[in-house]
């Protein structure tokens, strides 16, 4: 009986211990913009909510500004937060005046600043007879200083033993893959994963954050639409309407592609794509199910993606950045990205990525479109939102802005009435208000109760430990690993040019099709500068002429490829009825990519069973490679005809178990070396016959005709 009163009391003395467990939240870069805008104002949200809850708290703002002028910063900034509209003024005041008096600037600058600080916080929870439940350290400074901030809390500022740590990292981590892999060393040597914390701010937007909750509530009515069988695409944007003045430092090393799509869009697409496991609230398993995702991930080429740049970009830059009056900037501020997951949920469902600055538009949303099979009898006007199939079925999270302004969760009614927690509640909307083509009355429309921002969100979770809702060290550097060979291959790409806001018109609208992106609506090129209108490319007409005493077909690039694919399709036709069969032979790389596709998709009469395939030239790589030509015309032709497996003859590059003399990079050095001659028209047209050296120049048909395509651009150099 004794026992078991002492362990009773024994219980409750160390639950009063636990209560009286003090946090210290170190804001380094408390002076800077963020801090101002959105991390003081998270951290009184986070008071607001913990207070009387057991725990104490200090909060010390941090920064490399003198410490008179930064309790001025401080100050100015604590006098200006304010309470959610369901907290009573009078409890507004007090619990403000609190936090006030727990919070101080100092200036932290060498390690001997760390020491002295966590000896302030020791005498504090010794002074107030509490015990050190942990230490906070958000990181709202430039990543350049991470390490050496790392090191002077490792050394210097950690709590002790039986105290947890906590550091929190701001984006970029990293330019690319090579230098997130560098960062993450770093940091690594200094911390241990479960300290840190990597914020992705799109993680904590209320719509965001509901889209695992969502799936986990709604399983039973998601578990034969959420698949490749019923989902027809996924869209994944954010649009701003602001362009990058004054911040064209950041974006001349990072671009639109780094700044949100490798990070935010990606962060949401794991979101949508993974598998949900049994138990969301594990958050080893959420991050568990999402780095599958990016394993399933298919990788990204060229085509894969559509560039834009506004057209005062390069002017800014110019101005802001002291640059040249010629420079001209290759940063792209658009972005439309087509992306690909090889596994059987999601094989064939094309997510579209978007993103940019300067758009009509400030808004961002989820959007889940499902395929629809129906063919109703009844006119439209006769439609009920609840039963007809025939109106379009989507799921859409909408992160906010826009015209409806808040965030919220649709559905089709035609789909199901979804189940969301309390928190969220059944909306209406202004009248006549439409979203995606349909009236808000067609869909279940939820918001939250209570908004809130998207770092008070995130600040909460790192206070109650919930590693789920950011990114760990594997996930970050296996995103920029899917990203990093996309970004170097467009490096040298001449984004699209757009006059921004509304009018950009339909410029920068983009289709896909055969694993490529491109946009619909093509920009004219202005042949002659100057005042007046430039003729445009179809102004010109095909023109006929000789080549290396061969006919010679010569055009803008669309109207060559044209004329091309309609001479293929004609010859082929009288191949056949002559012989009954036809021979096409190919070369490979990104030349004949828009000759693949405008047979593939424009020439539907093409005699395809008839045709063999024969390829000229291949890559040292295995045909299933992604970067050998055979992969080319299946990803671009292939897939899309009906032409017998037994009518296609690659080259035999992969023999015996071995590769051709893949050590001489030979390919890659003939690549570089046919890059090399700007005038390789002129070259050719002079050199005689040279098969070894130039094997184009060896093509003499015994039979037939030889003739030659080029675009004007190619021909006239």
């Amino acid at each position: 009986m004794l026992a078991v009163a002492v362990f009773v009391a024994l219980l409750g003395c160390l639950r009063a211990q636990e209560l009286r467990g003090h946090v210290s939240i170190v804001l380094l870069g408390a002076t800077g913009d963020l801090a101002k805008k959105y991390l003081w104002q998270g951290l009184f949200q986070l008071y607001l909510e913990e207070a009387g809850k057991g725990h104490n708290f200090s909060f010390h703002g941090t920064a490399l500004t003198a410490t008179e002028q930064g309790q001025e910063v401080v100050a100015k900034v604590l006098e200006s937060l304010s309470c959610p509209k369901d907290v009573a003024p009078a409890r507004c005041a007090e619990l403000k005046d609190q936090f006030q008096r727990l919070s101080q600037y100092r200036q932290l600058k060498t390690t001997e600043d760390y020491a002295a600080l966590s000896k302030d916080i020791e005498a504090l929870v010794q002074r107030e007879g509490l015990w050190e439940a942990g230490r906070i350290f958000y990181f709202s400074v430039p990543p350049f200083a991470y390490t050496d901030i790392a090191r002077s809390i490792n050394s210097s500022c950690r709590p002790g033993p039986g105290a947890w740590l906590r550091v929190v990292l701001e984006k970029p981590f990293g330019h690319n893959h090579l230098s997130a892999q560098q960062l993450a060393t770093d940091l690594g040597s200094f911390f241990h994963e479960e300290e840190m914390y990597r914020v992705d701010h799109y993680l904590g937007k209320q719509a965001v954050a509901q889209i695992l909750p969502f799936r986990d509530q709604n399983r039973k009515a998601l578990d034969g639409l959420w698949n490749r069988h019923q989902v027809e695409r996924v869209e994944i944007v954010m649009k701003e309407t602001v362009d990058a003045e004054g911040r064209t430092s950041f974006y001349e090393e990072y671009g639109v592609i780094r700044d949100v799509l490798q990070n935010h869009l990606t962060e949401i697409l794991t979101l949508v794509a993974m598998e949900l496991p049994p138990d969301i609230s594990s958050s080893e398993d959420v991050l568990r199910h999402k780095l599958q995702v990016f394993q399933a991930l298919r990788g990204l080429r060229r085509g894969s993606a559509v560039l834009g740049q506004y057209q005062a970009y390069s002017e800014q830059v110019r101005r802001e950045l002291d640059k040249p009056a010629g420079f001209l900037s290759l940063t792209p501020t658009f972005a439309g990205i087509l992306v690909h997951l090889d596994n059987l949920r999601w094989e064939g469902v094309p997510f579209l990525l978007m993103s940019g600055k300067a758009l009509d538009e400030r808004m961002g949303y989820v959007r889940v479109l499902f395929k629809n099979r129906a063919c109703c009898a009844q006119s439209e006007q006769h439609w009920v939102a609840e039963q007809s199939a025939c109106l379009p079925r989507q799921i859409i999270f909408y992160i906010g802005h826009g015209a409806l302004g808040s965030p919220a969760v649709l559905v089709s009614r035609n789909l199901f009435r979804p189940t969301l927690p309390g928190s969220w509640e059944e909306v209406g909307g202004p009248p006549g208000l439409h979203l995606f083509g349909r009236p808000l009355s067609d869909f279940y429309a939820y918001s939250p109760v209570r908004e809130q921002d998207a770092y008070s969100v995130l600040i909460s979770r790192i206070f109650h430990g919930r590693k789920d809702s950011f990114i760990t060290t594997e996930n970050l550097l296996a995103s920029w690993a899917f990203w990093t060979p996309l970004l170097d291959s467009l490096a040298h790409e001449a984004p699209r040019l757009y006059p921004g806001g509304a009018e950009n018109g339909h410029l920068l609208d983009f289709e896909f099709s055969g694993g490529q992106l491109s946009f619909s609506v093509q920009q004219p090129e202005q042949l002659v500068p100057g005042p007046g209108s430039a003729p445009a490319p179809s102004d010109f007409q095909v023109l006929r002429s000789t080549y290396r005493d061969r006919p010679l077909v010569t055009a803008w690039p669309e109207e060559l490829i044209a004329k091309l694919a309609d001479d293929i399709e004609a010859a082929a036709m009288k191949a056949v009825r002559r012989s009954g069969q036809f021979h096409l032979a190919l070369s490979g790389g990104s030349s004949p990519v828009a000759l693949f596709q405008q047979l593939a998709m424009g020439h539907y009469a093409f005699p395809w069973a008839h045709t063999h395939l024969w390829l000229v030239d291949e890559r040292c790589v295995p045909l299933w490679d992604p970067e050998s030509n055979f992969q080319g015309l299946q990803t671009h032709l292939l897939q899309h005809v009906r032409l017998p497996h037994y009518h296609v003859h690659p080259m035999p590059v992969h023999l015996r178990q071995r590769l051709c003399a893949q050590e001489d990079q030979g390919a890659q050095a003939y690549a570089e070396e046919i890059s090399a001659l700007r005038e390789i028209t002129l070259l050719v047209s002079r050199v005689g016959h040279e098969p070894k050296k130039w094997p184009i120049s060896g093509v003499q048909p015994v039979s037939g005709q030889l003739v030659w395509y080029m675009d004007y651009e190619a021909f006239l150099g």
